[in-house]
């Protein structure tokens, strides 16, 4: 529970600020132009920090890290909720995402030392991944509760109560535990190269999505991502102490783990963004209707990642459940394009969202597991971290491309059908949604050949390696639990 609480502040402000912007920038008197970086400053600094963050939690323990990124993510939050004018509030999100960037990672890590046995393990990695997936519909709906309720500062400050219950819970309940052997030094040049990279991503694309594809700014930034993660790589190969071991890379079933939450990410956040549009422009709901209209989603999502952890992912493994999420998440977002201005929730968005849950439910939980599964426990850290990194990235990229592709199809269905009227507009708005619902389909498709290929066969699966993982833990000398 502690960890999951960890795990819900970071995903939560990834989209429950969104819905308090409009009650913010009245406040603070910025500019449009200015509003995207109340989110972009989270983003970066989150994305930038990720596997920092994580590589810290294996040098300087667990424990201290977990309460350090607790501690610090409530402070910026204060500060944001506190905040007199747009410069004060950017620099409290950008450090919201530095020790979100420490918190989260080290979160997952905590979980995955923790829970060896694989009854237990399959229990709290089915709360992690149906609250990792569902964080960002519950920010919505806490952003609309919020903020026509209270007040939009609330938003920012109900941060500090779930942090200060997180920490009393980690004070009690996370085991210290004592390092043996020398500890490892910290790969300066692997970190500065790989921040820098995550950051040209991350930038990149956010600027894609209000500048265009053909800014200096985005194809230069994302130019030199690949050349900042090139350099990355060749430094690891030769590096003493490597930020992140090649080898948590080439196992396939982490790599097919990878790219599973990366996809999965994508099609995430495009849902959030485009149903959230269509809902409250389209269909008339208030932000709080929106943000209540996700429940069934998040309510089919954490039922789900039970089942799908404690009775299907033993028993099938990854190679059949995480494909199978992504074919239910391909009908999803099928379901989506047949959204019109006539269509009603109950009849139409229900059913995808429902599905939707299910989609998430399934592939989220199974490939945490997997992607953090037979790590030595001195990198687990910096393994977990690929793991928000793969989220943060995929909801980057998802986030902007599908944006692109949805604003130039509105403006095709606009240049035919002048003169542009209000309920040309109206008709132009479903659909950009809908080519963005087609292009999602497209990923999650993708995503599903992807890992069925991948994926090992259930032989080499996930059952098979929880056995291994217990045996060699077994056999390992224990870590001298301090407190």
């Amino acid at each position: 529970m502690t960890v999951g609480l960890a795990q819900l502040i970071v995903v939560l402000d990834a989209t429950v600020v969104n819905i308090a912007l409009p009650s913010a920038q009245t406040d603070l008197g910025f500019s449009d132009g200015d509003r995207q970086w109340v989110i972009t400053a989270y983003s970066l600094a989150f994305a930038s920090l990720l596997l920092l963050g994580g590589r810290l939690s294996d040098l300087i323990g667990r424990k201290r890290t977990f309460i350090i990124g607790l501690i610090g993510f409530a402070a910026a939050s204060a500060l944001g909720g506190a905040a007199g004018s747009f410069e004060v509030l950017i620099a409290a999100r950008a450090l919201q995402g530095a020790f979100g960037a420490l918190l989260a990672p080290t979160a997952l890590a905590v979980l995955t030392t923790t829970f060896t046995i694989p009854k237990e393990r399959a229990r709290a990695f089915g709360v992690f991944g149906a609250i990792a997936g569902a964080g960002g519909a519950v920010g919505l709906v806490l952003g609309g509760v919020l903020t026509e309720q209270l007040d939009w500062r609330w938003n920012l400050y109900i941060n500090v109560v779930i942090a200060a219950v997180a920490i009393a819970g980690a004070a009690v309940f996370v085991p210290r535990i004592q390092r043996t052997g020398p500890r490892p030094r910290l790969d300066v040049p692997g970190t500065i190269l790989v921040s820098g990279a995550l950051f040209s991503i991350v930038y990149g694309f956010s600027n894609a999505e209000t500048d265009g594809w053909d800014s200096p700014a985005t194809w230069g930034f994302l130019a030199g991502a690949v050349v900042l993660l090139v350099a990355f790589v060749l430094w690891q190969r030769r590096a003493a102490h490597p930020l992140l071991p090649l080898g948590i890379l080439v196992d396939r079933n982490r790599a097919a783990s990878y790219s599973a939450i990366l996809i999965a990410g994508a099609g995430m956040f495009g849902i959030f963004l485009f149903v959230t549009y269509y809902l409250q422009t389209s269909l008339g709901f208030s932000p709080m209707q929106t943000g209540f209209a996700f429940l069934p989603m998040i309510a089919m999502l954490v039922l789900a990642a039970q089942l799908s952890t404690n009775l299907l992912l033993p028993r099938f493994g990854p190679k059949t459940m995480v494909p199978i999420g992504m074919t239910l998440g391909v009908v999803a977002m099928l379901l989506l394009t047949r959204l019109d201005l006539e269509s009603s929730y109950v009849a139409n968005v229900l059913p995808a969202l429902i599905i939707m849950g299910l989609t998430m439910g399934t592939i989220m939980p199974a490939a945490m597991q997997t992607a953090t599964l037979g790590v030595d426990r001195s990198f687990a850290g910096v393994a977990s971290a690929m793991v928000n990194t793969s989220q943060q990235i995929g909801g980057s990229i998802g986030t902007a491309l599908l944006n692109t592709l949805a604003a130039t199809a509105a403006a095709d269905y606009v240049s035919g059908h002048l003169p542009a009227t209000a309920a040309t507009a109206a008709h132009a708005a479903v659909a950009g949604y809908t080519t963005a619902y087609v292009w999602g389909a497209g990923f999650f498709l993708v995503g599903g050949i992807l890992t069925a290929l991948l994926y090992r066969r259930r032989g080499h699966g996930v059952s098979i390696a929880f056995a291994s993982a217990a045996r060699d833990n077994a056999g390992e000398p224990e870590p001298v639990i301090v407190g």
